[in-house]
């Protein structure tokens, strides 16, 4: 079978395109040669965290690979049939993210029609990447929603730069079935959590995270964690629950920043999100588009906004399987933004 040939620097041009394609290439058996593997980031190629992800998603369909090594600009990944093992483990061995190298798993996970339990340790809270608390509340739950039952067992968080951590989360068995989510419904509650490392606890760190949030937007739920970690480090998660769908926002603690402003930070923006009247928030929604074009049928989503990410897993979707997307029309009244309605339908 001839590879579908993605071109890595495309649009947004990040790890994305690699976690998507190689996860789409597993789930239809259709192998992928990928090249230009972010090549306008300061360090092109294959890190850590992308070369854990290829290699888990081998494991699955006993892929055979080339170029997955450490720098690699291009890989060709050829899949043999997905027949998961009923555990996989993947150790990132930096603070690379665990939340996108299950996100590069869930994609075949979500098809492959068996229970699997998944162990991941390296990074739990770290920049440019969902949080544990972001993947069980929101991802995990939006993907039960679609008839696949994502669980997470367990978190040791790990933050920047030792990571350390890692998570074990049992998968499916499920079938997905399409999306529609046009409506929030009943407004539920809202929820903040907020943790930090034991040796904060004395500067009361995680409270006033909590309290920086309460400036800005009083939820209904709250609740603070010290937890054991090779490095010091902090974040903080709000929720606002609804009738048909849930929206999260995170913000991770920095030396240097005050615990009042993390809070702060997270809070705005599950208030912006709030305001959009949206289903999905801009990160769910370039998240959940391989699913809603792998169910089949109709799926139609409310978002907050399409962003570049959004756009290129769009791209990379429409390379492999034959479903179609319709985006919103760009509002001159919003400077050009796109939010609305996003259609995926089989082509």
């Amino acid at each position: 079978m001839t590879a579908v040939e993605i071109d890595g620097s495309y649009l947004e041009g990040g790890g994305q395109i690699l976690r998507t394609a190689v996860g789409l290439a597993a789930a239809t058996g259709r192998p992928c040669r990928i090249f230009n593997i972010r090549k306008g980031r300061r360090t092109p190629g294959l890190a850590a965290q992308h070369l854990a992800g290829v290699r888990a998603v081998a494991q699955l369909c006993a892929a055979r690979v080339e170029g997955a090594e450490i720098g690699s600009t291009e890989l060709t990944f050829r899949p043999g049939p997905l027949e998961p093992p009923p555990t996989v483990s993947v150790r990132v061995g930096t603070a690379g993210s665990v939340t996108l190298v299950l996100q590069a798993l869930m994609i075949p996970l979500a098809v492959a029609g068996t229970p699997v339990e998944v162990t991941v340790t390296g990074g739990t809270h770290v920049k440019w990447s969902p949080t544990t608390d972001y993947f069980r509340d929101v991802f995990a739950w939006f993907l039960g929603r679609m008839g696949t039952g994502v669980e997470l067992l367990e978190v040791r968080p790990g933050f920047y730069p030792k990571g350390g951590g890692g998570v074990r989360v049992a998968v499916g068995p499920g079938a997905l079935k399409p999306l529609v989510l046009t409506e929030r419904g009943t407004f539920k509650r809202t929820t903040t959590h907020s943790i930090a490392a034991l040796p904060l606890a004395k500067a009361r760190v995680a409270q006033r995270q909590l309290a920086g949030a309460g400036e800005v937007l009083q939820t209904d739920a709250s609740e603070f964690d010290y937890v054991q970690s090779p490095s010091v480090g902090t974040a903080v998660h709000l929720m606002a629950e609804y009738e048909n769908c849930r929206l999260g926002a995170s913000a991770l603690g920095e030396r240097g920043k005050p615990a009042e402003k993390v809070g702060r930070e997270a809070a705005r923006s599950l208030q912006r999100l709030m305001a959009a009247e949206a289903c999905l928030d801009e990160h769910m929604a370039d998240q959940l588009l391989p699913y809603m074009a792998l169910a089949g049928g109709t799926s139609r989503v409310r978002v907050a906004a399409v962003t570049d990410h959004c756009r290129t897993s769009i791209w990379v979707i429409e390379q492999f399987l034959p479903a179609r997307f319709e985006l919103p029309v760009p509002s001159a009244a919003e400077g050009g933004e796109q939010r609305g309605v996003i259609a995926c339908s089989d082509g």
